[in-house]
């Protein structure tokens, strides 16, 4: 078991699956890919901006962050406009610490699809309450955000007139072109940039995401913290000593041998938004040329009576993550009984975290035997350290990963392909 800031990665039951020494045995290859990401080699090297991101991080752009999301305390509500990697990043830090801190406006995220009634919803949030909207878009010709920002902005001229709307959006943009960043110069918006050499799903620790944190009240200069200390870890050269490394190793040596899905599995549902930002960073990062780990994921116990027959039971070619946490709220316990109809008294004084982790080792243990090969991320307790570091070693590994398959990682070409045929039947 390899302990990493924080995140104990356990691939010990996912070997038994591989011949023995496979692991050990694709080291050179490993260290050849990652020396070459280092080096600003390879496939989709001008977008490597992502990898010493959190140590360039400076105080003055968190202290820019963090007024920014101060100012944003003396509105009701804000509107975070995006799709992908312009919202998922922000949205999965926010529920996994638990959504926004006191005295600190509710945060609703728009523009992440086109279904009418979720924007509706949205609409009926601001109905009568004082808000400001975030647009993140470095083109701002993105259909799904574009749609939702003439709507929202139209709100709010609506409601405060030209210059009060400016006082109240924020973009984060490009730093020198596209249609966002035209309007926002010409309205003179609040603006933060986009660096050039990060995509969207590796922009989480860019204001893409720090921005709307901040205004969540949430501790950015932790977050970026715990990814900056995660990023020294994930340099070594040692295999075993790397966590990004050796998950990558791993996850690529199970897909060789047939296990062509893996599913990410928690017993914590806060993190979910987790499993959904890791979807699209494998997903979109592996996911050519006919080939790539398909990603997909369950929320247990919940999904133990509905997927878990699947996992458990079904085609053999699933691959397991478990992404667990030891204590969550500790002090909810089972009381005791004396009538005991329910015949739980044998848990009374238990906490509901000691049962829940029970269940995971239960069912780790049930899929290993049903032919499941398991991978362990176990954390101890969620903070925004080891959030970032959470965050910065799936980053690290998908671009591992993404090159031991061949493929570029930080390109996503296919999204293009529905894009065009979209447009073409709305005339465009």
């Amino acid at each position: 078991m390899l302990e990493t800031q924080g995140i104990r990665l356990d691939v010990s039951a996912a070997e038994k699956f591989l011949a023995p020494g496979a692991v050990d045995a694709l080291a050179d290859q490993v260290r050849t890919v990652a020396t070459e990401l280092e080096n600003g080699q390879g496939p989709g090297a001008e977008y490597l901006g992502w990898l010493g991101l959190p140590g360039s991080i400076t105080e003055d752009d968190l202290a820019a962050m963090q007024a920014s999301g101060d100012r944003a305390r003396s509105a009701e509500v804000y509107v975070v406009v995006g799709i992908g990697g312009s919202y998922l990043g922000a949205r999965a830090v926010l529920e996994a610490l638990g959504g926004t801190a006191a005295g600190c406006p509710e945060i609703v995220f728009a523009g992440t699809g086109l279904c009418s009634a979720t924007l509706d919803r949205v609409l009926r949030k601001i109905e009568g309450r004082d808000f400001r909207v975030c647009v993140i878009s470095k083109s701002g010709t993105t259909l799904e955000p574009a749609v939702a920002f003439r709507l929202l902005r139209a709100e709010l001229e609506k409601r405060y007139g030209l210059d009060g709307a400016a006082e109240r959006i924020t973009a984060v943009t490009d730093k020198s072109r596209g249609a966002l960043r035209e309007l926002a110069d010409k309205q003179g918006y609040e603006t933060f940039v986009i660096p050039d050499d990060v995509g969207g799903r590796f922009s989480v620790l860019t204001p893409v995401g720090l921005v709307p944190l901040a205004a969540a009240g949430l501790d950015i200069r932790a977050l970026v913290r715990g990814a900056a200390d995660m990023a020294i870890a994930c340099t070594g050269t040692e295999l075993r000593e790397n966590p990004a490394h050796l998950y990558a190793a791993t996850r690529h040596l199970l897909y060789k041998k047939g296990f062509n899905t893996e599913v990410m599995s928690t017993f914590t549902a806060d993190l979910q938004m987790i499993q959904e930002w890791w979807k699209q960073l494998f997903g979109e990062s592996e996911g050519k040329g006919g080939q790539g780990i398909f990603p997909a994921s369950t929320v247990f116990t919940t999904d133990l009576h509905s997927l878990g027959q699947y996992v458990q039971d079904g085609r053999r070619e699933l691959q397991e993550t478990f992404l667990c946490v030891r204590n969550v709220v500790g002090s909810i316990t089972v009381p005791d009984d004396p009538a005991d109809l329910d015949g739980l008294n044998y848990l009374a004084g238990r906490s509901l975290d000691d049962i829940n982790w029970k269940a995971f080792e239960g069912t780790r243990q049930a899929h290993l035997d049903g032919g499941v090969p398991c991978t362990s991320l176990e954390i101890e307790r969620v903070t925004p350290e080891v959030v970032g570091a959470l965050l910065y070693m799936f980053e690290k590994a998908v671009a591992v990963s993404g090159r031991l398959l061949g493929v570029n990682p930080f390109d996503q070409p296919g999204v293009e392909t529905y894009k065009k045929e979209m447009f073409r039947r709305l005339g465009k």
